[in-house]
């Protein structure tokens, strides 16, 4: 019998993942990732604090798998909050879940139940995994409830991870997977879904950062596209590309974030029309269903989690640099944001926006 350790947060779609596994036969145990105190943050219970391991406790029992907790904190600490401070202050925006992902839930607790003797981990990620006998490769597919799918934040994982890992939730609808939920009698059948990011439940990242870091912004200038300044901005890692409110300028028309300067800490404003490109370079590659890209490969691509994925060419242009020419102007790409490669549901790869 294959051994499987399904993460398990403490919400309705890791306990269905469990669920699911030990119907189909799996010896299944789950495990709960210790990231941070509820005391190291602000704001209401999130992702990874305690009461979530409650919850995800009392699944466990309900459904009769042994569950532990991981302390991962120190690696969430280093891999997760820190890149998020430090691209911050690099005048980017980053994507911490992608780097959750990477490090820590298919990372470290991957190599601790492979350590621990499990075959497989598995999440309630909606997401499908599969194995292509014609390519040799394993595949990373989208999942069949389009609106739920999270393929975004899953492009880096390798070919060694996704033979281990396992996504039950990748053929199902949401409400099928409540409904199994409220029929398995879990308490946990109507809570809702994780929105924000979990170590900023409160959504003030400028907030964060001065407290992590010790990092106190200084006013800079905004300045319009051809350089002239139009006022003063209280601290640039207070803005991000495409912001139109709270800026405090006035000029008679809305005025839209489309650049940031780090070193001359100038925010320049410009209009909507100015935050439009056709093309990014993707620095930081994982490419999933094919080993390289040799010629140009006509691919659909998506800059931001919520974005329908838009008509593209993705080329090698050497040095770990990918081009992404897209078929018409993209709003507000995006500098550490993620750009993710499909070839109809498969995910190609994906990479970082430099």
């Amino acid at each position: 019998m294959k051994k499987v350790l399904v993460g398990m947060s403490g919400g309705v779609d890791s306990s269905v993942t469990a669920i699911i596994l030990r119907d189909s036969g799996y010896n299944v145990a789950g495990v709960t990732l210790k990231l941070f105190s509820d005391s190291d943050i602000s704001g209401e219970k999130t992702c990874g604090s305690l009461a979530d391991a409650n919850d995800a406790r009392d699944a466990a029992n309900a459904l009769g798998i042994k569950h532990c907790i991981l302390d991962l904190s120190k690696d969430f600490r280093h891999d997760v909050m820190k890149h998020f401070s430090d691209s911050y202050l690099r005048g980017e925006t980053p994507n911490p879940c992608i780097e959750c992902n990477k490090h820590i839930k298919f990372g470290a607790m991957l190599n601790w139940a492979a350590e621990s003797g499990y075959d497989y981990i598995a999440t309630g990620h909606y997401a499908a995994v599969t194995y292509d006998e014609n390519s040799s490769r394993w595949l990373l597919k989208r999942s069949k409830d389009r609106s739920k799918d999270q393929t975004y934040v899953l492009y880096s994982l390798t070919q060694e991870q996704l033979s281990h890992v396992l996504f039950p939730l990748g053929e199902l609808e949401k409400s099928e997977v409540r409904a199994m939920a409220e029929s398995a009698g879990l308490v946990n059948s109507g809570k809702p879904d994780s929105q924000d990011i979990c170590f900023v439940p409160d959504g003030n990242y400028a907030g964060f950062i001065q407290n992590f870091a010790g990092f106190k912004p200084e006013c800079g200038l905004f300045a319009d596209i051809n350089g002239k300044i139009l006022g003063s901005h209280n601290g640039i890692i207070n803005y991000t590309i495409g912001q139109r409110k709270g800026l405090g300028i006035s000029v008679g028309r809305p005025l839209y974030v489309v650049r940031k300067d780090i070193e001359k800490n100038i925010v320049t404003l410009g209009d909507e029309s100015d935050l439009y490109t056709d093309s990014l370079i993707a620095v930081n590659v994982n490419l999933i269903s094919v080993p390289e890209i040799a010629e140009p490969m006509r691919i659909t691509a998506k800059t931001r989690y919520s974005q329908r994925e838009q008509e593209a060419i993705l080329s090698y242009i050497g040095s770990g640099e990918y081009l992404v020419e897209f078929q018409s102007p993209q709003r507000a790409i995006t500098s550490g944001q993620a750009v993710v490669f499909y070839d109809g549901d498969i995910v190609v790869g994906g990479g970082t926006i430099k």
